[in-house]
């Protein structure tokens, strides 16, 4: 499905940072200013193993890319802010398209 580990990586913080937009601005707001709490019940856990998941990508992809320490903790650092993966994963597809090209 994807070519490498870079591409499943980049696959994978789209999918939590998109969870993570949908608890925010769609779950929590259904919960708080229309008393629907189911919303923030299923989507709540699903956000959890997609963080959970995509922390343990980022370990695996430190050592497999030799990535420095400081790019690590950016990369979790970013799973914390809304639209965060998606700047990264802007990052991540220059540096790919970089690291192709001088190939």
């Amino acid at each position: 499905m994807f070519k490498n580990a870079l591409g499943t990586f980049r696959f994978m913080g789209v999918l939590e940072g998109s969870s993570l937009l949908i608890l925010l601005f769609i779950a929590m707001p259904l919960k708080y200013f229309f008393e629907f709490p189911e919303a923030v019940s299923v989507i709540g856990p699903i956000h959890g193993a997609l963080f959970s998941i995509y922390i343990l990508m980022t370990v695996y992809m430190t050592f497999i890319y030799r990535w420095p320490f400081r790019f690590s903790v950016g990369a979790v650092a970013s799973a914390f802010l809304p639209f965060g993966n998606f700047i990264l994963d802007k990052r991540l597809e220059n540096w790919q398209q970089l690291k192709i090209a001088t190939v």
